[in-house]
């Protein structure tokens, strides 16, 4: 049976920057970074109770989506405070919140608000409080 995810990988065009960005932004730190060929090819990356495993595009390691493609995850993150606190600081940072606060509905069931904005590779970030 299923109890839930252990992580989820994204593809990124720039490992660094993208790195920086979920550390500045979302208060993310890097876990373990495993390198390929001499080079970063991915950092285990936990973003509050998420863990994200960010693989360097093109760096060589098989195991992976059909097509491995920066940009195309679309992230919801559970906030735990008011989603205008969460709006504020996205704001602060210089991030364009893109939509929202908009109601929407957690898996467990709980009304809430989300606002949305997209990270350097143009992958949707959702922050929802509910």
């Amino acid at each position: 049976m299923i109890s839930g995810f252990d992580h989820v990988a994204i593809t990124a065009s720039d490992l660094d920057a993208i790195c920086n960005f979920y550390g500045d932004v979302l208060g993310a730190r890097i876990d373990a970074e495993y390198p390929w060929n001499g080079r970063p090819a991915v950092r285990r990356v936990f973003v509050g109770g998420a863990l994200l495993n960010i693989h360097q595009q093109g760096n060589g390691i098989d195991l992976v989506a059909r097509t491995p493609t920066p940009g195309a995850a679309d992230l919801c993150f559970r906030w735990d405070g008011t989603i205008e606190g969460a709006q504020a600081l996205i704001e602060a940072k210089g991030v364009t919140v893109i939509e929202g606060p908009a109601p929407r509905t957690s898996h467990d069931g709980k009304r809430g608000a989300s606002i949305y904005f997209n990270d350097p590779d143009g992958n949707l970030i959702e922050l929802m409080a509910a």
